[in-house]
């Protein structure tokens, strides 16, 4: 699937380093000056799930293939982006094509890195980018309001409730307040779908934290939980530069060697991946045969045949039905073979609507 996080963050908070600990398919450059990644880095990372490394013992497959969700590094933010400030319009373009936000805030002091912004201040920092946003949204709002404005005159009730639903979001964000904290019903998310709104992105905030605080946090961090504590939104305290020192050892046993010495049990950064596929509301099938055991990507709540379209189109235009079993049964019983046997295999319909860990077979014709 496309979907793809983006990581945001002011210059020198540690982006790129978080973006080079993650991605298993682009390094990006990380380097101590302003606008140091001006064209967005991207890459694909698999997602730690270790629901298809038991089914794979079970298994014993050729080959195992986890399924995996996009990562893009855009370039550092700066006061006045959405007046074109820095690199701002290209900034706040590139937020703009990616469906939900990483946002990487220092909570760490060093002197020997560059900070524009004075002293250490998380919540500050992230105010800095969030009014940006706000700002740039609020200039989108206001020239769709406009237009819609003028069409009042039709009476057309369809312009009159796309007018409400902009003033709403137009009064929402002169209050400093971001639009995923509106609650909007459907048909007003609908009106306001072809704005592409930045703050309307879901948001997971990372703490990149010095390495005496990766596991307790400092008061930095702590601060900037209080801050987004009525957001709804996670907060992840890691260590960045220790994240891409893990993800760069080659050697399965140097990293659980490293891990041991700094006291992980695993990195921080599968957590994070984890979260970056929950915050795109991305779930998880399975297909487990003797070839392959492998994991796909499907929106949550999708029906069967959707889920069968991203193996291929044909399986969902051929759809006839689906053999499911789930992911604890089969892990129970051992095999399909057996889950079968013990009346745990599943027959379901077009409107079966896929649970996440369900390991499935499709039957169709074209």
């Amino acid at each position: 699937m496309a979907l793809q996080a983006g990581i945001v963050g002011l210059p020198n908070v540690g982006k790129s380093t978080l973006f080079n600990a993650v991605s298993n398919s682009a390094k990006a450059q990380a380097s101590n000056y302003r606008f140091c990644t001006i064209e967005p880095n991207t890459g694909l990372v698999d997602v730690p799930d270790e629901r298809i490394d038991k089914l794979a013992v079970l298994v014993k497959p050729e080959r195992t293939v986890p399924t995996q969700v996009g990562i893009v590094d855009i370039a550092g933010l700066v006061k006045g982006a959405s007046k074109g400030e820095g690199l701002g319009n290209k900034f706040l373009a590139n937020i703009r094509e990616v469906d939900a936000i990483v946002h990487v805030i220092r909570c760490f002091e060093d002197e020997n890195i560059l900070r524009d912004e004075g002293a250490i201040n998380p919540v500050g920092d992230k105010e800095i980018i969030e009014t940006e946003l706000q700002l740039k949204d609020l200039e989108s709002v206001e020239k769709k309001y406009s237009r819609t404005e003028k069409m009042l005159k039709t009476g057309d009730p369809k312009i009159k409730a796309e007018y409400e639903t902009l003033k709403r979001c137009k009064d929402h964000l002169e209050k400093g307040k971001s639009i995923r904290e509106l609650d909007l019903g459907k048909e007003e998310r609908t009106a306001i779908a072809d704005l592409f709104l930045l703050t309307g992105k879901p948001v997971l905030y990372v703490a990149n934290v010095d390495e005496a605080s990766m596991h307790t946090g400092n008061k930095y961090s702590e601060a900037l939980k209080a801050a987004v504590a009525g957001e709804n939104a996670q907060v992840i305290v890691m260590n960045n530069s220790i994240e891409a020192q893990i993800s760069g050892m080659d050697d399965p046993a140097d990293r659980q060697l490293f891990m041991e010495e700094y006291k992980m049990t695993e990195p921080a950064l599968n957590k994070l991946i984890r979260s970056v596929y929950k915050l795109l509301n991305l779930a998880t099938y399975f297909t487990a045969g003797v070839q392959e055991v492998r994991a796909w990507t499907i929106q949550d709540g999708w029906k069967a045949p959707q889920a069968a379209s991203v193996i291929h189109t044909d399986f969902e235009k051929g759809f006839i039905k689906a053999e499911v079993i789930a992911y604890k049964d089969y892990i129970q019983y051992g095999s399909e073979a057996a889950a079968r046997d013990n009346g745990k295999l599943r027959i379901e319909g077009k409107e079966y609507v896929v649970k996440d860990g369900d390991v499935m077979h499709f039957r169709f014709n074209v």
